[in-house]
């Protein structure tokens, strides 16, 4: 698949992982759809790149939402070849501990909604864009587009207090090969992405003493990944016919302790 004639719909695309796959994928000759909820950036990266970037404000896990935000997607720029899923939560809670001064067990509340923005937001992005991806002429390798899901070390090295978050990120691993699976036929190649410790949002909020220290427990490079790292890969997975159906740990070799 080539970047420069197709169109990426990327999720979580205003900030982080995906603002940075939006950029690369922007400056290789793609188009890009970007939907997330942070419409102030969203518009920002709308106006940065007039005609290339379109934002849509979008809950992942609503399918009027994804839907509608597909059929505008198609409207503007005739079809979608690309998905990265890259929106997502990720909660600090242990299943029996303190939240907010009171100890108690985990509130089931904050579980689903965990599992409904990264597990099921996931699979209704996914699915939805499948089946307008199947409409897609195939090119010369037979592909007809290409889906990457954003994973996390976190679904096999989960920490102390990531019960929902890891429970979320490892239904994304075990998704991949099955709807790589399904999707053959249709020319459609399905991958993930696990990354570890990188500069995100949320670590970026963190003291600078603390996220050198992080940085410090990656074997090598020792150092937060960053964003732009991911996007490389993301390129790599679309331009490479032969991956699919895997997950691929993006972290310097760390494999997280206990906490």
């Amino acid at each position: 698949m080539q970047l420069q004639t197709s169109t990426a719909l990327i999720t979580g695309g205003a900030s982080g992982l995906g603002e940075a796959t939006a950029r690369l994928f922007i400056s290789q000759g793609a188009k890009a759809v970007i939907l997330d909820l942070n419409e102030t950036a969203g518009r920002a990266l709308e106006s940065e790149f007039p005609g290339q970037i379109k934002f849509l404000k979008t809950d992942v896990a609503s399918e009027t939402e994804v839907q509608n935000a597909l059929d505008i997607a198609l409207q503007t720029f005739g079809n979608i070849q690309i998905v990265v899923n890259c929106a997502g939560i990720a909660p600090a809670r242990k299943i029996v501990g303190k939240a907010d001064g009171i100890y108690g067990p985990h509130s089931l509340e904050l579980f689903e909604k965990t599992i409904r923005i990264n597990l099921l937001g996931t699979f209704n992005v996914m699915r939805l864009a499948a089946f307008a991806m199947e409409q897609n002429e195939p090119n010369a390798e037979g592909e007809r587009g290409v889906i990457i899901n954003t994973a996390s070390v976190a679904a096999y090295d989960g920490q102390m207090g990531q019960v929902a978050y890891a429970a979320s990120k490892g239904g994304i691993v075990s998704m991949t090969l099955p709807v790589a699976r399904d999707l053959a036929k249709s020319g459609i190649r399905v991958m993930a992405i696990a990354p570890g410790l990188f500069e995100t949002p949320l670590l970026m909020g963190l003291p600078e003493e603390a996220r050198i220290s992080l940085g410090q427990q990656i074997p090598f490079p020792s150092r937060l990944g960053k964003p732009s790292e991911y996007a490389l890969l993301a390129k790599s997975i679309v331009e490479n016919p032969m991956l699919n159906g895997e997950v691929i740990r993006l972290d310097g070799a760390i494999r997280m302790a206990p906490r």
